[in-house]
């Protein structure tokens, strides 16, 4: 069965990193591409960042721009997302979700979450 794991959250002062990471099983992450997305107590759940299949192209929510990083290993089937500079609006349970058909418009598969807590 197909299953994505999240994993590398934690808590963190602000202005602190984390590196968070998706290993699938059970599908090749290749073949998708792969979005990062938070939910917050109170809020919709967010499109953070998205990456394409192949890796060439990626996109992030402009609250992130140029702090978050999103890559891919499509030969250890995982997708990290590197978070600089932390911000306590960015404290959120963090899944990954994959997309065959769009840049993370939507989801086929998503895994159950890691907490990533911002908090001095």
């Amino acid at each position: 069965q197909v299953q994505l794991v999240e994993s590398g959250g934690g808590l963190v002062q602000p202005g602190g990193s984390l590196r968070l990471s998706c290993t699938a099983s059970g599908v090749s992450l290749a073949d998708y591409n792969i979005g990062w997305y938070r939910e917050a107590p109170g809020k919709e759940r967010e499109g953070v960042s998205c990456i394409s299949s192949s890796g060439d192209r990626t996109t992030y929510e402009d609250s992130v721009k140029g702090r978050f990083t999103i890559s891919r290993d499509n030969a250890k089937n995982t997708v990290y997302l590197q978070m600089n500079s932390l911000k306590p609006e960015d404290t959120a349970l963090y899944h990954c979700a994959t997309d065959k058909l769009t840049m993370c418009w939507e989801y086929d598969y998503w895994g159950q979450g890691t907490q990533v807590t911002v908090s001095s």
